[in-house]
Order: structure tokens, then C-alpha cells, then sequence
């Protein structure tokens, strides 16, 4: 059996870290169904960053962001290789001797 992952607001855990500190934190965590650790872990960042330590630390890329960003560095990519391709090839062209025509 697959348990939907639940997600916490930054207000919400705030109001489960002030309801733990009424009543109790065993209370409060077997209440809402949450690990001790998880409670333990909230009240820290609470305690050191305050409501700022609650937000999600993960932020979401929106997908056409990304899409967009994985086009530019194929661009970019492409772009060195020519630019590469004709440095290589102007030394080249200044190395090679220059072939003149012989007059008869």
C-alpha cells in the first residue's frame, strides 16, 4: 500500500508547533500522524530562521523553464563547436602555403 506524501503549509506547522507546545508534543504528533523527528526537526528551523526556517527549502522549476534552459546550453554547445571549427580552420588556412600560379 502506497501512503500519499502529505504537505505541510508553513502556517500548518506553525499551528502544530504551538498546539505541541499546549498540549504536549507525543499528543500533537500522534494527532496529526507525524514522526517525533519531523516535529523536532520544524521546532529547530522555527527556533533558529523562525516562520522564514518553515517554508519549503525545495523550489519548483517551472517545466518550460526548464525545457527553455536545456535548449540554450544545446545552443551554446553548438555555437563553441563552430566557433572552435573555424579557428581551427583559419590556422589552418594561415599555415598551408600559399599556391601561386607560375607564369610560362
Amino acid at each position: 500500500m502506497k501512503r500519499e506524501r502529505r504537505i505541510f503549509t508553513p502556517e500548518d506547522r506553525l499551528a502544530i508547533l504551538q498546539e505541541g507546545q499546549r498540549e504536549g508534543t507525543t499528543v500533537t504528533c500522534r494527532k496529526y500522524n507525524l514522526a517525533p523527528s519531523l516535529y523536532a526537526k520544524w521546532k529547530n528551523k522555527y527556533l533558529s530562521k523562525g516562520v522564514e526556517g518553515l517554508k519549503s527549502a525545495y523550489k519548483r522549476i517551472d517545466p518550460e523553464l526548464r525545457a527553455l534552459e536545456e535548449e540554450n546550453e544545446r545552443l551554446k554547445r553548438i555555437i563553441a563547436r563552430q566557433a572552435l571549427e573555424i579557428e581551427f580552420k583559419s590556422e589552418l588556412l594561415k599555415k598551408s602555403p600559399v599556391l601561386t600560379k607560375t607564369r610560362r
